[in-house]
């Protein structure tokens, strides 16, 4: 008897798993409608462009002409609407080798010093997450150096710094076409190009790295956006707006693919003028097809764990719009109706992709919280539960959502009125900064998921734009030291105030008593003209806890930034930190600093590279993403193999012993 209720109940078990597994799927499927051509998705573009031109409005007064200005400005500086040409040249990469070495080295010498050593300990790219690794303009595996130079990539032996040499370079000819990340896997060097509109993808075999050999190319219709590599496949992003055809169409190989099934979907309740295409290939196997899957969905952020890929995109709702009755009553004719408008609630949606067994991505749901990301870090997925640190007018929070995105946790809003510039997640915690005159940093417990606590709080001067983990009870924090200066009239009233940048700043932060974090150690660099790409970038940073290192590039500028009233901050640091065309600087080093819990951060040295001068600010090509990686990379990365430090520029690559700093060979390319 009882081996017959036993048998029951498991057929029972059985058909409930089916059963749940088939409603997931089949809600899955129920929310994608297939696009099935390219003239069903330019019909469903059209009917969005026809239901956004149906408001129409005349122009009274200069003061309602001033209200719609506002109102149209501020539409469409949140659409990317990209002005430059298209390129319809199909020009390919060439390679040069022979005649490229320098100092008189050759390349024989060079492997032959490679032979006679095997490389044990070289640096990677500082990740997110593990094991999922991200592009960047240099690389190694730990024998050669991959970087980026204006239209060029250059191969460096570097396995025997005294030998360093140029042993190939990779030329891009193709106008309007410029590098912008690369990735080393499988003895693969892969190379993302792009521009506003299209992202090329060339992979070539490393075997003989004086010519390298393309095995594999493929050309995607939409500007590129990001890209990974986890578990064999590389995974590439573009996004952009609908075009007036050829939207579905993709270029592998040099032939034009219009696939019969084009693996495009509109996600249901979701109406988006954006595509944004997926694209993968197993580097496993080099004769196999690239898999390209679209979804009319635009992305201001991504997250990628090694299970799932989070797209998320901002949003506005609700708000007010002046009524009919206000723009045209008498008042409001002659302007003397002052006309209100609400301000617009911000929203995040968030897609769920699940990577598949063949390679692939699946779509699996989504779901839209309040408030906004800031950045990757802004995201992190632990035990099935995608956690996520949110900004609003209200203030800052934690959200925690299953494996469903439904909601099980919410911590209490932080910091009403003040802005967050740096999440982080580590472990069961997460620490946010926020800023308005000084630099909080919250600690808050996620070991229960459905119940964030916010535990401590510690406030400084300045404020930080990335958090690194040192250990699992300290976290390392990079900013920007500040000032603020208040102004008052003669009755003592505040008239204005300002906030000036008085530095970059490091700070050790000791977290191991959540409910009490404390700085151990702190350090100021250069003054109001110093800036680092650190503060917008984790992959410049180089930081290995067993060697106590630290190294972040450094510029100096020929300006002070300082901010009035007027200025919101986040604005005018991203103004400082990105938009360069109007500034000029002499210098890029390359900082290096021994970093343990004892003494904390020490100074060793300041590597510098020389800016060319023949290439002005002006030849910036200005890339919303990848901010000024296009025509000129103006920029340093470092890393290290063995006991060598390398630092890279887009005019040389530099080796200097990793312990005393002192120059060992320096190798300018051509």
């Amino acid at each position: 008897m009882k081996k017959k209720i036993i048998a029951i109940i498991t057929v029972l078990i059985v058909i409930i798993i089916v059963a749940l597994v088939s409603v997931n799927i089949f809600n899955t499927k129920k929310d994608l409608i297939e696009i099935k051509s390219e003239d069903e998705l330019q019909k469903i573009s059209d009917s969005y462009s026809s239901e956004g031109s149906k408001i129409a409005a005349f122009v009274i007064s200069p003061y309602i002409s001033s209200v719609f200005g506002s109102i149209f400005n501020n539409f469409s500086s949140s659409i990317d609407i990209d002005t430059n040409y298209k390129s319809s040249s199909s020009g390919d990469y060439s390679i040069e080798s022979s005649d490229i070495m320098t100092d008189s080295t050759t390349l024989d010498s060079a492997t032959d010093s490679f032979q006679e050593e095997t490389s044990t300990d070289y640096s990677t790219t500082n990740l997110q997450v593990e094991n999922v690794d991200e592009a960047d303009i240099v690389k190694t595996d730990g024998e050669y150096v991959y970087s980026l130079s204006n239209d060029t990539v250059y191969i460096t032996y570097a396995r025997n710094a005294a030998d360093m040499a140029v042993v190939s370079k990779i030329e891009e000819p193709q106008s309007n076409m410029y590098p912008e990340d690369l990735i080393i896997q499988n003895n693969k060097l892969i190379v993302i190009s792009g521009n506003n509109d299209k992202t090329i993808v060339r992979i070539y075999d490393l075997t003989d790295k004086s010519n390298p050999n393309k095995i594999k190319q493929f050309e995607l219709s939409k500007k590129y956006y990001t890209s990974r590599f986890l578990n064999g496949n590389l995974y590439v992003i573009s996004s952009g707006l609908i075009d007036e055809e050829d939207n579905l169409q993709y270029i592998e190989d040099g032939e034009n693919v219009n696939p019969d099934e084009p693996n495009a979907y509109k996600i249901k309740d979701i109406y988006s003028r954006y595509q944004t295409i997926i694209a993968s290939y197993n580097l496993n196997e080099v004769d196999s097809k690239i898999k390209v899957q679209s979804y009319l969905i635009n992305i201001e952020n991504a997250y990628i764990s090694e299970n799932n890929m989070y797209l998320i995109d901002e949003e506005y709702s609700g708000g007010s719009n002046p009524t009919l009755a206000n723009l045209y009553g008498i008042k409001g004719v002659f302007g003397l109706k002052d006309i209100e408008i609400e301000s617009r609630t911000a929203s995040s949606s968030i897609y769920k992709f699940i990577f598949k067994d063949d390679g692939t991505v699946e779509y699996q749901t989504k779901t839209t919280v309040k408030g906004t990301t800031i950045d990757q870090f802004s995201l992190d997925e632990k035990d099935g539960n995608l956690r996520v640190a949110l900004y609003t007018t209200d203030g800052s929070r934690v959200v925690v959502l299953d494996n469903d995105l439904k909601q099980i946790g919410e911590s209490r809003y932080l910091a009403k009125g003040e802005t967050m510039y740096s999440a982080r997640f580590m472990g069961d915690r997460a620490y946010l900064v926020t800023y308005k005159t000084v630099d909080p940093l919250y600690s808050i417990d996620l070991s229960d998921p459905t119940y964030p606590k916010v535990l401590g709080e510690l406030k400084i001067p300045g404020y930080s734009t990335y958090l690194q983990p040192y250990d699992e009870n300290h976290i390392i924090g990079f900013g920007f030291q500040t000032s603020e200066n208040v102004y008052r009239n003669s009755y003592g009233r505040v008239t204005t105030t300002s906030t000036r940048i008085t530095g970059m700043k490091m700070a050790l932060f000791d977290v191991s008593d959540v409910s009490n974090p404390k700085v151990i150690s702190e350090q100021v660099i250069g003054d109001s003209k110093t800036n680092s790409t650190i503060l917008e970038n984790h992959k410049a940073l180089l930081f290995n806890k067993e060697k106590n290192l630290l190294a972040i590039p450094i510029k100096n500028y020929t300006e002070d930034l300082s901010m009035s009233d007027e200025d919101n901050i986040s604005t005018a640091t991203s103004r400082y930190t990105r938009y360069l065309r109007n500034r000029s600087y002499n210098k890029i080093g390359y900082a290096v600093y021994n970093l343990d819990l004892e003494t904390g951060f020490t100074f060793k040295g300041l590597i510098t590279h020389d800016v060319d001068e023949t290439k002005n600010n002006d030849n910036y090509t200005y890339s919303s993403f990848n901010n000024y990686s296009n025509s000129y990379i103006s920029d340093i990365r470092g890393l290290y193999i063995d006991n060598t430090l390398y630092t890279v520029s887009e005019r040389e690559i530099k080796a200097n012993n990793l312990d005393t700093l002192e120059q060992i060979k320096e190798v300018f390319f051509n």
